[in-house]
C-alpha cells in the first residue's frame, strides 16, 4: 500500500506549479503508462492534498494504476472516493472501475458495479464480457452476451474477441466456426487483434487447415508477430519441429522479430530426440536476442533438452541459471526420472527442498512416474509418507498416481487401498486401478470394477476401454471382449483406436482364430499399424500358422524394416516348423537392413539404489562379488533343487555352466575359505 508522509507542505512543494486538474490529470496518465502505477498513487493523493476534485479523467487513471498493482485495498479506497463525487454514474469511469476490479480478481465487486451503472455503451459491456472469459466464468458469459443482445447493445470486435475466447475454452470448433461467421456477418473480420483470436482459437481445436486459411487471408503488412505467434502454436499440439521451423523462417524472412512467446512455442515443438538439431539452433537464436536470461525461456529450454534425452545439455544449463523456480527444479527431476534415473532424480529432490524451494504436485508426478517406471517400490512408499505428511495426498492427481506407482510395482493391494481411501474418484481413477488389476493379473476383477463403474453413471473414456480389452486379452475372455468392444462403439459412441482393434486382434488371436482375426483387420476403417500386425504374427507363432505369419511379417517388414522383433518371431517360427530355409532368409533379410537386436536388461534395486545388467555383462562395479554369490547358488543347485528344477532331464544333460561360469583356481580359494567349501564341490 503507498502511504505519504504525515507532513505535506515539504513533499507537496515540488509539485506546486500544478495549479490545474489537467497538469495532475497529465502527471498520473504519464506515471501509469511508463509503468509506475505506485508513483500514479501518490500524485493521486497530493492532489487531493491540494484541495483539487478529481474530474472524469483522473479517475480512470487511477483505477488504472490499482488494477496494475491488484491491490484490492487501494482500489476500494479510490472506489469510495468515486462514489462520493458526482460523476460515479459516468459510464467511462464506470468501465475502469469495472476493469479494475476484473484485475484484482474479484469478479463479484466488478459485477455490482455493473448491475448499477444506469446507462451501459458497448465498452462497459465488454469489460465485463472479457473478465468472465479471462476468470473462467464461461457459462455466465453466454447468459450476459445474450442480456447484450436482447438489451439493443451492438457489439464490436472487441465484444467477438470476448466470445471467441469464450467458445475456445469450451474446445467446440463448431462454436468457433459460429463465432467466425458472426464476425464476418457484422463486418469485423478486418480486425487484426480478431484475426489473431480466431487462429489462435483454430490453432487450440487442431484445425490448422481454418487457421491457416484465415492467416492466409491477412495482407502481408497486416499481418503481426501475435499473428505468427498464434499460427506456430497451433502447430506445437501436433509436435510436428520441422512444420514449426519453416513457419519460424518465414516469419523472419518477412522481416518480423521473434518475441518470447515465439521462442517458448518453437521449444515446445521440439520434444523428441529428432527435434533436438532445431531446439540448439532456437537456443542460440535465444542467447542471440538476449532473451536467455527470462526465467521462463530458461525453463523450457530444460525441458526441450530433457524430453530430448540431452541430460547433459540440461545439466550444464541448469548450473548456470541465475534464477531457479520450482519449475526450473522439477524439469530436472522429470528429465532424469523418465530415464529412469531416479538416484539423480533423488538427489536433486533433496537439492531442491535446501535451496529453499517447496515441491509441487508436478515434482512429486514425475518421482512417482519414475518409481512405476523403474517398480522401485521402496522409493515409492517413501514418496507415498511425503505426499502424506506435506498434505499433497488429499488431490485426485496424486493419487491417481499413487495408484498407478503401487499397480506398476506389483503391489496391487496397496493401489486398493489408496483408491478406496480416496473420497472423490475420477474417471481416471477408475481407469487407472482397472489397468492396474489388469496388469496383475486380477482380470475379472478389473472387469468389476468396470461395470461398477459404469453403474455408477461414470462415463468410460477411450483409455478406460482400452484397459478393459487388455483384461479381456491376457484373460482370453473373447466375448467379454466382444461386448466390451460394441459397448464402446455403440452405447458410447467412441470411436476405437489402433490400439483397440490390436487389442481384438491379439484376443482373436490367442484364442486360436487366426483367419476371423485377419478378416478383422481388413475391415479396420484405418491403416492397420505395426502394433496390429504384431499381435496377429506373435498369435500365429503360438499357434504355429506360417502361412497367416508370413503375411503379417511382410506388413511388418514394410512398416518397421529396423525393429528386430518381426524378424526374430519368423526365425523362430521357422526354426520350429524345421524350415531351415526360411531361418537363414530372416537373418539375412536383417543384415541387409541392419536391423541391431538390443540385448536384455535387468534391473535389481539395492539400498535404494538402481542397478542396470544387461545379457552377459561383466563390468559391474560389484561384478566379482555378484558372480561369487551366484556360484555359491549354482553349487546349491546340485543338491535336492536341482532335481527338481531340472526333473525330466538326464543327469549328464545338465549342464550348469550355461547358467554361470566355472570358478577358476584363484576365484575358488575365497569361495572355500569363506563358505567352507572343498575341491570336490565343484565342477
Amino acid at each position: 500500500m503507498v502511504r505519504l508522509r504525515s507532513s505535506k507542505t515539504p513533499y507537496l512543494n515540488q509539485f506546486s506549479n500544478f495549479s490545474t486538474v489537467a497538469h495532475w490529470n497529465s502527471q498520473i496518465r504519464e506515471a501509469v503508462n511508463n509503468g509506475c502505477p505506485e508513483r500514479a498513487l501518490v500524485l493521486y493523493r497530493c492532489m487531493r492534498q491540494t484541495g483539487l476534485a478529481p474530474d472524469k479523467l483522473t479517475f480512470p487513471f487511477v483505477a488504472k494504476a490499482c488494477a496494475k498493482i491488484s491491490d484490492l485495498t487501494q482500489s476500494q479506497i479510490v472506489h469510495a472516493h468515486i462514489l462520493k463525487s458526482p460523476i460515479w454514474s459516468d459510464v467511462f469511469v464506470g468501465t475502469a472501475v469495472v476493469d479494475m476490479y476484473v484485475k484484482c480478481d474479484h469478479l463479484e465487486f466488478a459485477y455490482k458495479v455493473f448491475e448499477k451503472m444506469p446507462r451501459r455503451d458497448v465498452t462497459l459491456w465488454n469489460a465485463m464480457l472479457l473478465g468472465l472469459v479471462q476468470s473462467g466464468f464461461v457459462h455466465r458469459f453466454s447468459l450476459l452476451f445474450r442480456q447484450m443482445r436482447v438489451q439493443g447493445t451492438a457489439p464490436d470486435s472487441v465484444t467477438i474477441i470476448g466470445l471467441t475466447q469464450y467458445v475456445t475454452e469450451l474446445k467446440d470448433l463448431d462454436l468457433i466456426k459460429g463465432a467466425h461467421a458472426f464476425a464476418v456477418r457484422v463486418g469485423m473480420l478486418k480486425d487484426v487483434s480478431l484475426v489473431n483470436t480466431l487462429i489462435s482459437a483454430y490453432g487450440k481445436c487442431a484445425d490448422l487447415i481454418s487457421a491457416e486459411g484465415i492467416f492466409h487471408g491477412l495482407d502481408v503488412e497486416s499481418r503481426t508477430i501475435v499473428s505468427w505467434n498464434s499460427l506456430i502454436a497451433g502447430n506445437v499440439l501436433f509436435e510436428n519441429h520441422r512444420r514449426t521451423f519453416s513457419l519460424y523462417k518465414r516469419m523472419c524472412h518477412d522481416g518480423l522479430k521473434p518475441d518470447i512467446s515465439t521462442f517458448l512455442s518453437l521449444l515446445c515443438s521440439c520434444v523428441k530426440p529428432e527435434a533436438l538439431p532445431c531446439g540448439q539452433l532456437v537456443h542460440s537464436h535465444v542467447i542471440q536476442l538476449g532473451c536467455d536470461l527470462d526465467v521462463t525461456v530458461s525453463n523450457t529450454l530444460l525441458n526441450m533438452y530433457a524430453k530430448c534425452g540431452d541430460i547433459g545439455s540440461a545439466r550444464h544449463l541448469f548450473q548456470n541459471m541465475a534464477f531457479r523456480t520450482c519449475v526450473s527444479w522439477t524439469a530436472m527431476i522429470t528429465g532424469h526420472a523418465e530415464k529412469g534415473e531416479l538416484d539423480e532424480a533423488f538427489t536433486l529432490f533433496s537439492d531442491m527442498q535446501a535451496a529453499g524451494e517447496k515441491p509441487d504436485v508436478v515434482t512429486l508426478l514425475s518421482l512417482l512416474s519414475g518409481c512405476g517406471q523403474t517398480g522401485s517400490l521402496e522409493l515409492g512408499r517413501w514418496l507415498d509418507n511425503y505426499a502424506l505428511s506435506n498434505r499433497l495426498r488429499d488431490s485426485v492427481i496424486v493419487c491417481n498416481a499413487l495408484i498407478d506407482m503401487y499397480a506398476k510395482c506389483g503391489s496391487i493391494g496397496k493401489a486398493k487401498e489408496v483408491f478406496h481411501s480416496m473420497p472423490s474418484k475420477s474417471i481416471v481413477s477408475w481407469t487407472t486401478m482397472i489397468a492396474g488389476l489388469a496388469l496383475n493379473g486380477e482380470f475379472s476383477e478389473a472387469l468389476d470394477f468396470f461395470f461398477r463403474m459404469v453403474e455408477l453413471g461414470l462415463k468410460p473414456n477411450h483409455i478406460t476401454f482400452l484397459s478393459v480389452l487388455q483384461a479381456c486379452t491376457h484373460a482370453g475372455f473373447l466375448d467379454k471382449g466382444r461386448e466390451c468392444f460394441d459397448l464402446m462403439a455403440k452405447v458410447y459412441k467412441l470411436n476405437p483406436w489402433l490400439e483397440h482393434y490390436s487389442c481384438m486382434v491379439d484376443l482373436l488371436g490367442r484364442r486360436g482364430k487366426l483367419k476371423e482375426a485377419l478378416d478383422f483387420i481388413k475391415t479396420i476403417p484405418l491403416v492397420p499399424d505395426a502394433g496390429i500386425w504384431g499381435a496377429l504374427l506373435a498369435a500365429c507363432k503360438i499357434h504355429h500358422n506360417l502361412e497367416i505369419g508370413e503375411y503379417a511379417a511382410h506388413h511388418l517388414y514394410e512398416l518397421e524394416p529396423k525393429a528386430a522383433v518381426s524378424y526374430v518371431e519368423m526365425a523362430n517360427m521357422y526354426a520350429s516348423a524345421g524350415r531351415w530355409d526360411g531361418v537363414s532368409k530372416a537373418r539375412a533379410m536383417m543384415r541387409c537392413n541392419e536391423v541391431k537386436k538390443s540385448p536384455g536388461q535387468s534391473l535389481v534395486q539395492v539400498d535404494g539404489k538402481n542397478h542396470i545388467f544387461s545379457v552377459e555383462e561383466r563390468c559391474h562395479p560389484a561384478g566379482s562379488q555378484i558372480y561369487e554369490v551366484l556360484n555359491v547358488l549354482v553349487l546349491q543347485l546340485k543338491g535336492h533343487e536341482s532335481s527338481y528344477l531340472f526333473q525330466g532331464y538326464p543327469e549328464d544333460e545338465i549342464d550348469l555352466q550355461q547358467f554361470v561360469p566355472v570358478p577358476t583356481d584363484e576365484e575358488q580359494t575365497p569361495l572355500i575359505s569363506r563358505y567352507g567349501l572343498s575341491k570336490k564341490d565343484f565342477f
